[in-house]
């Protein structure tokens, strides 16, 4: 269902049993899957590509030209997953050169006013609290929390599973299953019930805990722990995902 008063591009791809609010504006260049809600007001631009049954807001923008003195109008694309949520006022930019394209998983909710800026790339289950601003490509991996009003540096990665608290700058890595907090950000735990609601065990969680210890709760330098780590640590799927987060680090991960 289509309101009369929405202009919807004759280029653009609409999906089966989509509706369409009155004053949307849908540009050339569009694709949106089926069974999608578009609320009134919202503005779809060139490059958008909207999956399956993705609720977008009044008011929210997708797929606009980058924030970035570099672009050059080159044809790249804002991708949003399945299912995923997009709240009031939420902003999207398209991708630039660097990456080509900025993503947003699916099962995703992006709360009111939250921005996610130009080759980011967002995993799948991920919440993104109010007005938290997120820079160019920035990297967020599944299942991680982000609570109201943060604000995340260029080129920064926050782990799977992760929980960062409102308010935070997040300017460092933050490794994957941790809380994050304080000012300047630091590590503050572990995301103990994060972990239990998605089914690790208690062995799981002990075992990560074992291994932030060298990391955070030691004498030992970021080089040190990982050796220590590799050396005296069981093998398992948490360890390698830690080892291999911390050693792919560009910015360097947050302190405890």
């Amino acid at each position: 269902m289509v309101q009369e008063m929405s202009f919807i591009h004759p280029e653009a791809k609409i999906g089966a049993n989509v509706e369409i609010g009155p004053f949307v504006y849908i540009d050339k260049n569009v694709e949106i899957g089926d069974g999608c809600l578009i609320m009134a007001h919202a503005t779809i631009l060139s490059g958008a590509r909207i999956g399956k049954n993705v609720r977008v807001f009044p008011n929210a923008v997708i797929s606009a030209i980058p924030q970035d003195l570099k672009f050059r109008g080159e044809e790249t694309t804002a991708v949003v997953g399945d299912n995923t949520t997009v709240r009031e006022c939420v902003t999207i930019n398209r991708g630039t050169a660097s990456k080509g394209t900025t993503i947003v998983g699916s099962n995703c909710l992006l709360m009111a006013y939250s921005h996610i800026a130009h080759d980011c790339k967002l995993g799948n289950n991920i919440i993104i609290g109010n007005a938290t601003q997120i820079a160019g490509e920035v990297v967020i991996d599944d299942w991680a929390i982000l609570s109201g009003g943060i604000l995340i540096h260029q080129f920064s990665r926050i782990g799977a599973h992760v929980i960062v608290q409102g308010g935070s700058r997040v300017g460092k890595d933050v490794p994957p299953y941790v809380t994050a907090g304080r000012d300047p950000l630091n590590y503050v735990g572990l995301n103990i019930v994060g972990l239990r609601r998605r089914g690790f065990t208690s062995e799981q969680i002990d075992r990560i805990q074992s291994i932030y210890r060298y990391v955070y709760q030691s004498e030992l330098n970021t080089t040190q722990a990982i050796e220590k780590i590799t050396s005296e640590v069981e093998d398992s799927d948490e360890k390698s995902i830690i080892v291999d987060f911390i050693k792919s680090s560009q910015r360097g991960i947050i302190r405890g």
